[in-house]
């Protein structure tokens, strides 16, 4: 990000007839450091940059050269922030960028909750692609964190940090739901059950949430659109927790019964999308399609396990077509009122993500399971892995 930062401290510095000395002693910084910004070599650190406005007699906003744009140079941020982080999906795209662009915003804008926020998750998605999530199996058979691995990521506990401040001061609101399932994430994935649990306290159940209260704010056709957009909400979520207790499971539940239960997740779909036409949710369902050719490939089904993974590269088609298209309906009886998502919105599903159909092969099977570190040399090994590869390009 290219801030005129050190051309207006240059600017200002020069307008009052200072030295770059003058200001580094003013401050307690060195004279080279005030030149380096200067030279846009670098930026002073966030806790300076008020002392540098006061220095100079003007407002932060000025400082950084914007009038009455401060909100909308904000806004603009944060969709960058937000648009970089979704690219890192399971694999380290530009993560390193994106910390560094969300760290430079904070330094224009310090104490911003919007920005803070972005970097908090840029800095939660950091853990995941830099080192991933890992699970052990308990003394009952059931699946678990691996706590101790995870309190090692710098980049998570900073982000609990930021959280934790936010949650102070930030107001009700999407940001603040935002924030609060980030870090119910983050204390489950670091051991903190405790914490995770007094934090939800303050949440909703799910006939207060906004798809169900959405319902009764409105009446007659209107009703019937939110009473649609509640359905395919809710059948998400069923198919979502099928899959979280599958592999919560872990030893506790037969091959035989994981597949079953992996393939009710899909069909569950076929109950309100009984044409077929699941809209934004194909991305989620070739992703659960490659977890299923795990399991069928342990139960001894190899062909099966091919068939799920061609099965996910169709899904995941019927996806990118539905993110090229520039609007429409459903198509569903129980949901045809019910609009395709703004393209912004589909780009920034972190549940559905859009990236290439490549990365069905580099997030395989997308979510962490035990059973991954077997299967994975021995799927790999087999030709037909290649065949499919070749499939996605």
């Amino acid at each position: 990000m290219q801030l005129d930062l050190g051309q207006k401290i240059r600017e200002l510095r020069r307008r009052d007839g200072r030295t770059q000395e003058a200001l580094a002693e003013a401050i307690g910084v060195t004279s080279q450091a005030v030149s380096r910004w200067e030279a846009n070599g670098g930026y002073p650190d966030m806790e300076m940059i008020p002392s540098i406005a006061n220095y100079f007699g003007v407002s932060i906003d000025e400082l950084f050269g914007y009038n009455n744009e401060r909100a909308k140079r904000i806004d603009e941020l944060v969709t960058r922030i937000d648009t970089m982080n979704f690219q890192n999906n399971g694999v380290n795209i530009n993560i390193d960028e994106c910390i560094v662009l969300a760290r430079n915003a904070l330094i224009e804008f310090p104490g911003n909750e919007k920005l803070m926020l972005c970097l908090a998750s840029v800095l939660y998605n950091a853990g995941y692609v830099r080192y991933g999530e890992y699970h052990l199996s308990d003394a009952d058979g059931y699946d678990v964190l691996d706590v101790e691995r995870h309190r090692t990521y710098a980049e998570w506990k900073e982000a609990i940090s930021l959280y934790e401040k936010l949650l102070k001061t930030i107001e009700n609101g999407p940001l603040r739901h935002r924030a609060v399932c980030e870090l119910t994430q983050l204390y489950l994935n670091v051991g903190e059950h405790t914490r995770a649990l007094e934090l939800i306290e303050t949440a909703p159940n799910i006939f207060g949430s906004k798809e169900f209260l959405k319902a009764n704010a409105t009446d007659g056709k209107k009703r019937a659109e939110a009473y649609g957009e509640g359905l395919l909400q809710v059948v998400y979520a069923c198919s979502w927790l099928m899959v979280c207790t599958v592999i919560a499971y872990e030893q506790n539940m037969s091959l035989a019964d994981k597949v079953q239960s992996l393939r009710g997740s899909i069909d569950i779909f076929r109950i309100v999308c009984a044409d077929g036409n699941c809209g934004r949710h194909h991305g989620y369902i070739a992703r659960v399609y490659t977890l299923l050719s795990l399991y069928l490939w342990l139960d001894g089904k190899k062909d099966e396990a091919f068939e799920a993974l061609d099965s996910s590269l169709t899904q995941f088609r019927l996806f990118e077509k539905y993110c090229e298209s520039e609007g429409g309906y459903y198509t569903a009886p129980l949901i045809r009122l019910v609009p395709y998502e703004e393209i912004q919105a589909k780009a920034n599903d972190d549940s559905h993500p859009h990236t290439s159909a490549g990365s069905l092969a580099e997030d395989w099977p997308f979510w962490s399971v035990p059973e991954y570190e077997i299967v994975k040399p021995e799927i790999q090994a087999d030709p037909r892995w290649n065949e499919w590869v070749s499939k996605l390009q």
